[in-house]
């Protein structure tokens, strides 16, 4: 399968922005330091509207132009997307907002969508098709617009995680849309309720002083990514809504929502396929669940509804493999749910003073480059979990097909690539009718038994 790249070019903001250094919280630097990738496949429209041969030149179906007009506009919003990440004088990472734009690619594809999507697999070599794998500048927003041989279309976003979590690359996409079909200027400032205004201070997150932290937070050690990286193979997994009343049903007699049910159904076929416990004394000891919590409106006043940092908070439940294993589902669930629970503004405020020392203790004992090396190695938390453990990132709630930029809904979004074994996704589909998807990496040795305990066979 043969891509290439027809024109490379830097979208900069149609307006003038803010020149400024933006503060980062440390919920932003303990965060992947990397470009999130994620694939939107929409599928070839009827013959009549557009001609396949023509693809990715003149072609009425999006139509590059337009794509990068509606782009320097909400990129105005969205201004720290056009900055680069910087230095202050401090030592501290921070976004220097000098408005030098976003990566925009337009590539031709030698196949079809069917090809690629009908029995699709997030990989390495996936994402070197769709998403520009490389910022040349220091980009922190970078998009491929790809046109396939069939005449569909698959756009590639790269957008760097420190800058914006999952929530707030959403709402950016929702802005671009709606400015590519033919919004108003301001549709991306805040004028309605579905389009709230970006908002980025983040000294709403900032450490008390002192630090005071008051609840454990082990999910942030070093000392638990004890692993190694292991060969893995991403896989999708479809939760249909039988299968998902199933789930809750088995979690009864307590409610169990959709993530807990199925992160409870996940956890226990990973723990068989990687036949943990198998002939130990002592059940086959601890194994955790790294998950995330969205805090925004956990927080105490809440965050504005705009809010465009990381407000993800990362937490870890641990149990006894016995416990996963034997006990009922609902058992496991009510952990994640607990786990899910506690976190509220006390919470919240501790993380961030927890994080606040222990980049006090870092920069006690190292210099500054070194410690950004450890807030880095967080973000590799994937490849370095022991096999006990999993790491699972919800995005159920998240308007992650609200993406017509005028042509038409994605069929499918999905991550390009998956980090490491043991991780995976939670994602809505198209219609919330058609339940819900896992994508999940695991070794290619433990494939098979995984598959076939997740579908109960």
């Amino acid at each position: 399968m043969k891509v290439d790249v027809v024109e490379t070019t830097l979208v900069a903001p149609s307006e003038a922005t803010p020149r400024r250094e933006l503060w980062l919280s440390n919920l932003d630097l303990f965060v992947p330091n990397k470009h999130t990738p994620l694939v939107y496949y929409y599928p070839a429209p009827a013959p009549a509207t557009t001609d396949g041969a023509a693809a990715g030149e003149g072609a009425s179906f999006f139509a590059p132009e337009r794509l990068k007009s509606a782009l320097a506009k909400a990129l105005v919003p969205f201004y720290p997307l056009a900055g680069r990440l910087g230095v202050g004088e401090d030592g501290r990472p921070q976004i220097d907002c000098n408005g030098e734009g976003a990566l925009f690619i337009v590539a031709r594809a030698d196949f079809t969508g069917e090809e690629v999507f009908q029995d699709y697999r997030p990989s390495p070599e996936f994402r070197r098709m769709f998403v520009p794998f490389t910022a040349p500048s220091g980009e922190l927003a970078m998009f491929q617009v790809t046109f396939l041989k069939c005449g569909g279309v698959v756009l590639g976003t790269g957008i760097h995680h420190v800058p914006i979590d999952g929530i707030g690359s959403f709402h950016f996409i929702q802005a671009w849309t709606r400015l590519s079909r033919g919004g108003l200027d301001d549709a991306a400032a805040g004028d309605d309720d579905q389009a709230p205004a970006p908002f980025h201070d983040r000294t709403l997150l900032r450490a008390r002083s002192p630090p005071t932290p008051s609840f454990d937070h082990p999910v942030y050690s070093l000392a638990l990514l004890t692993g190694c990286p292991r060969p893995s193979v991403a896989r999708v997994y479809s939760v249909s809504p039988a299968l998902l009343a199933d789930l809750k049903s088995r979690c009864a007699p307590a409610a169990a929502s959709t993530y807990c049910a199925v992160a409870a159904h996940l956890w226990r076929c990973m723990c068989v396929a990687r036949a943990l416990g198998l002939g130990s004394s002592d059940g086959g000891g601890v194994t955790r669940l790294r998950m995330t919590t969205n805090a925004r409106h956990r927080l105490r006043p809440p965050l504005p509804r705009g809010y465009s940092g990381n407000a993800i908070m990362r937490d870890l439940v641990a149990a006894r493999v016995a416990d996963v294993l034997a006990r009922p589902l609902g058992f496991t669930a009510q952990a994640i749910r607990d786990a899910v629970d506690r976190v509220d503004d006390a919470y919240v405020r501790s993380a961030v003073d927890y994080l606040e020392v222990l980049d006090l203790e870092s920069s006690d004992s190292e210099n500054n480059s070194n410690n950004n090396n450890n807030k880095e190695a967080h973000g590799q938390a994937g490849q370095l979990m022991p096999e006990s453990d999993m790491w699972l990132v919800s995005w159920l709630g998240m308007p992650m097909y609200d993406a017509d930029f005028g042509w038409g809904a994605p069929r499918l979004v999905a991550p390009a690539q998956t980090f490491g074994s043991g991780t995976g996704y939670v994602t809505p589909r198209a219609s919330e009718d058609d339940g819900v998807v896992v994508i999940f990496a695991l070794e290619p040795e433990y494939q098979q038994c995984f598959q076939k305990t997740f579908y109960g066979d």
